[in-house]
């Protein structure tokens, strides 16, 4: 089913974790929004990304515990991950007496960019046709994981999951801060802190954010993100890891 385009879709839209168990996606559809979704903005027309779809349940449950066994993931139909592809760039090159000169973080920068806007083309398009999708944080966090899983070669890696199913929920709309918040005109805009207490004042105020600041014994909502949500070591631990993982893909960054 293609859900006709309005001016509200951006608006009301929706992450999807929980999907319908007895109903499948086409893979010739999956195809065929990732053919769509290639004619995203991209680097000098490089496209330096490839994608990897999975749908085998076996597969998927393979693939869970590199994101930490979320829902969002055992009960997909379907496991799109999204990888920035040095390799067969480098590989044309190479095969046309070029010398590549993409290993470096300009490189790196461009592939990250490229594979970020064809994987949000894919994910529009796929809402537009009654599909839910959910990005996993996680795919950076164990990157040589999965690269070892669906067999990477050197140059490419994992950024992005998206998971894929029909819903079988419909959640609460996500809340977002005010548009004046984040945009500037002309110049950055820096706010004082009580400018900031009234931009985020709708969120920190949220029934279910004050739930979560008690439940973790904090002041306000910046010290859950910051000490439980996002802490610094957790941080610094899994951006060793990724560096260290990019070196051993040709990436110096």
């Amino acid at each position: 089913m293609k859900i006709t385009f309005n001016d509200t879709y951006f608006t009301t839209r929706r992450t999807i974790r929980a999907y319908d168990k007895d109903r499948a996606v086409d893979t010739a559809l999956i195809r065929s929004l990732i053919e769509e979704a290639a004619h995203a903005p991209n680097t000098g027309n490089m496209q330096l990304y490839s994608v990897i779809l999975t749908t085998d349940p076996t597969e998927i449950q393979a693939l869970a515990p590199a994101h930490f066994s979320q829902p969002a993931i055992t009960g997909a139909k379907a496991v799109l991950t999204f990888c920035m592809d040095l390799h067969r760039y480098h590989s044309w090159c190479v095969n046309g007496g070029a010398e590549p000169g993409l290993n470096n973080l300009q490189g790196y920068t461009w592939a990250v960019m490229d594979t970020a806007i064809f994987a949000q083309q894919f994910v529009t398009l796929a809402e537009l046709h009654g599909l839910g999708t959910c990005y996993l944080g996680t795919t950076t966090y164990n990157a040589p994981m999965i690269a070892e899983m669906l067999r990477l070669p050197h140059g490419v890696v994992p950024l992005l999951t998206v998971t894929v199913g029909y819903p079988a929920e419909t959640p609460e709309l996500p809340e977002r801060l005010d548009v004046d918040c984040i945009l500037h005109h002309g110049t950055y805009n820096d706010p004082s802190a009580d400018r900031l207490a009234e931009l985020y004042a709708e969120k920190e105020n949220m029934e279910s954010y004050r739930k979560f600041v008690a439940e973790n014994g904090k002041d306000n909502l910046a010290q859950v993100y910051a000490d439980v949500r996002y802490p610094r070591a957790a941080n610094e631990h899994f951006s060793a890891v990724l560096k260290e993982f990019l070196k051993n893909q040709g990436v110096e960054i």
